[in-house]
């Protein structure tokens, strides 16, 4: 699995404090250091809708389409993905889940039904059926690549929910690597969001204090 940042709106954060101030007529207490503070401030009373002035977007590869068939779920994100339709995928790479991995005789049940689904898929197309047809026979396992666009709400929201203990494995693994990402890129918005690499998973630590003052 490999995550890029390939986009992300200049100064998110002090755009965020900007959108926000005009709320409260407050833009004559912005600082060069009042953003963090504030944001944190908007996050621990629920004022999440000015998260929505900043976006982010990732291009992701290496994952299954097992993942990318829950992501896609979220609709409030844009996404652009490889193509089985136009792309040929002879050959194509897969992901073996750990659970599979571990397992010698559940290794070998996995890798001979991907590679009889490599080979039918091949055939049909040695026979002229069309890619979007003969792509039928793909397993969920066939790696893929998407970009995937969405503002920094949206974000809170996929990575609270693909990131718990609850979700599945790859996608966990994607939440966390976005999550880096965007503590490097806008800290005090992600600053509730603590990421256990032990147990790969997301937890929302709630921030404790709202105050007045804004």
């Amino acid at each position: 699995m490999e995550v890029e940042l390939i986009a992300v709106t200049p100064d998110a954060e002090e755009l965020i404090e900007a959108a926000a101030r005009t709320c409260y007529d407050t833009g004559d207490r912005a600082g060069a250091d009042s953003a963090a503070k504030f944001i944190r401030m908007l996050i621990r009373r629920g004022h999440l809708s000015v998260l929505e002035h900043a976006a982010a977007t990732f291009r992701v590869t290496g994952v299954s389409r097992a993942l990318t068939h829950q992501l896609v779920r979220h609709r409030l994100a844009s996404y652009s993905q490889r193509s089985q339709r136009y792309v040929g995928e002879a050959g194509f790479p897969y992901v073996t889940p750990p659970s599979v991995a571990g397992n010698a005789d559940g290794h070998r049940a996995f890798d001979d039904a991907v590679e009889n689904a490599r080979a039918a898929y091949e055939r049909l197309i040695g026979m002229g059926v069309p890619r979007e047809d003969a792509r039928f026979v793909l397993p969920n396992a066939t790696a893929t690549e998407i970009v995937m666009t969405a503002d920094f709400r949206e974000w809170r929201h996929v990575l609270a929910l693909r990131g718990h203990a609850s979700a599945q494995w790859e996608i966990r693994r994607l939440a966390i690597a976005i999550l880096k990402e965007l503590k490097r890129q806008a800290p005090a918005t992600f600053a509730d969001f603590e990421i256990d690499e032990t147990k790969e998973t997301i937890t929302v630590v709630k921030e404790k204090g709202g105050g007045n003052n804004v």
